[in-house]
C-alpha cells in the first residue's frame, strides 16, 4: 500500500506531539509536514517545541529539523507538503478554527479534528470508531452540500472526558439506557499542562472545568444517535455530567451510574452487564493498526481500574472499567478510564483516519 500523506496543523503544542509520535513509521500514513502559529513559521520543530516539550524527546526526534509553515496559510501548507489529510490540533477561538479547517476540506483535503469547533454543526459526525462508524455516511452529504470535492470533508472527535463512559452505555444499548449521572476526575493534560508548569494543582482539586460539562452532557446524544438520511437524530437519554479536575498527569476517570428503561428493570443482573462490556466490539474485524486487541477491559478487583496501573492499556487506547455493582438509586454503578491525549485525543484521531481510509473515504 502506498502511504498517504498526511500534515499536522498545532503540532506544537500536547496533542500535536502525541500526533507527531504516533504518526512516526505509521503502516498506513506518512507525515510530510507539521504547521502551528504564525510564531513558529520557519522554525525547526525542535527550536519551536523549546520549553513546550512534554513527551521524550526520542518520540519525535526524527522530525525535529522539520520546517514549520503557518497553519492558517493554506494555500502554503497543501503546496509544500501535499497532504490528503490533516490532523487539526489547532488551538485557537472556535470560530477561527471552524472558518480554517473548512478552507482545508475546500482544498479537497480531509480533516480530523480535536477541536470542538465543528462538534455541534449539524452535517459534520462526531467519530468515535468503536461505537458510530456508521456516522462517516454523513460524509456524502457534507460533501455534495458544502462542495468539498471527492476528498475534502470534516470528521471531528469526541471531548477527551466523554470516552471513559460514553463506550459503557453503547456497549449496553440493548438495555436502553435513559438515565446517566456521571462524574469525571480529568487529568491535568485535558487542559494542555504538565503537573510541572500547573502548580495550583499540587495538593489541590478543582471541582470546575469551563465547558465541560456541557460538552459531556450534549456530545454523547450526537454519537448515540441515529442516522436518518441527511441529519443525526440524537439520542434520547438524559445525562448529567460534573467535571472536576484532579492533579493526575494522564488518565481520565469517570463514576458511572444508569437507570435503564422500565421493562428491564428487574432483570437486569450485573453478571450480564460485565458480559455485555466484555464483549463488545464493533471493529475487530477490521484491523486497523491503531485499535486495540480488546475495546473495553473489565476489572474483577475491587481497587481497579487505577489510573498510573491502568491507562496505558492497549497502549492507551483500550477503556478500562470495574466496581460494577447495584445501587440503590441506579440499576447499575461502575467506574470507567480512559487515556485521555491516546484515546481521547491524538491516538482517536489517528485510528479515526485509519477508519475514513478502510472505508474509502481517502
Amino acid at each position: 500500500m502506498e502511504k498517504i500523506a498526511v500534515a499536522i496543523l498545532g503540532a506544537t503544542g500536547m496533542v500535536g506531539q502525541r500526533l507527531v509520535s504516533l504518526l512516526s513509521n505509521h503502516p498506513w500514513f506518512i507525515l510530510t509536514g507539521l504547521a502551528a502559529s504564525i510564531n513558529s513559521k520557519g522554525k525547526s520543530y525542535q527550536s519551536a517545541l523549546a520549553e513546550r516539550m512534554t513527551l521524550p524527546f526520542e518520540s519525535i526526534e526524527r522530525y525535529k529539523n522539520f520546517v514549520l509553515e503557518d497553519a492558517t496559510d493554506v494555500k502554503e501548507v497543501i503546496e509544500k507538503f501535499n497532504p490528503k489529510l490533516v490532523f487539526s490540533a489547532f488551538d485557537a477561538a472556535a470560530d477561527l478554527t471552524r472558518e480554517l479547517e473548512i478552507k482545508y476540506a475546500e482544498n479537497g483535503i480531509m480533516v480530523v479534528s480535536n477541536s470542538s469547533a465543528h462538534r455541534q454543526t449539524e452535517d459534520v459526525p462526531i467519530i468515535l470508531p468503536e461505537v458510530n462508524p456508521h456516522h462517516l455516511e454523513l460524509l456524502h452529504y457534507q460533501r455534495q452540500k458544502r462542495n468539498f470535492g471527492k476528498q475534502g470533508g470534516i470528521v471531528v472527535k469526541p471531548n477527551c472526558s466523554i470516552q471513559s463512559y460514553l463506550p459503557i452505555i453503547e456497549a449496553l444499548k440493548d438495555l436502553e439506557p435513559c438515565e446517566v449521572r456521571v462524574t469525571t476526575l480529568q487529568a491535568v493534560s485535558g487542559a494542555g499542562k504538565t503537573l510541572a508548569t500547573w502548580p495550583e494543582m499540587n495538593d489541590n482539586i478543582i471541582p470546575f472545568i469551563p465547558g465541560e460539562e456541557e460538552k459531556s452532557e450534549s456530545e454523547p446524544l450526537k454519537i448515540l444517535g441515529r442516522l436518518n438520511e441527511n441529519r443525526i437524530e440524537i439520542a434520547k437519554i438524559n445525562i448529567s455530567a460534573t467535571c472536576i479536575r484532579v492533579p493526575v498527569r494522564d488518565g481520565h476517570m469517570a463514576s458511572i451510574a444508569i437507570n435503564f428503561d422500565r421493562r428491564f428493570k428487574n432483570r437486569i443482573q450485573i453478571e450480564e452487564i460485565v458480559e455485555r462490556l466484555e464483549k463488545y466490539s464493533k471493529l475487530k474485524s477490521l484491523s486497523l493498526p491503531s485499535a486495540p486487541e480488546k475495546f473495553i477491559e473489565v476489572f474483577k478487583e475491587d481497587n481497579r481500574p487505577q489510573t498510573r496501573l491502568d491507562r496505558e492499556v492497549g497502549q492507551g487506547m483500550t477503556i478500562c472499567c470495574g466496581r460494577i455493582k447495584s445501587d440503590k438509586l441506579f440499576d447499575v454503578t461502575l467506574v470507567g478510564l480512559s487515556h485521555n491525549t491516546l484515546r481521547g485525543a491524538a491516538g482517536g484521531a489517528v485510528l479515526t483516519a485509519e477508519l475514513l481510509l478502510e472505508r474509502g473515504y481517502l
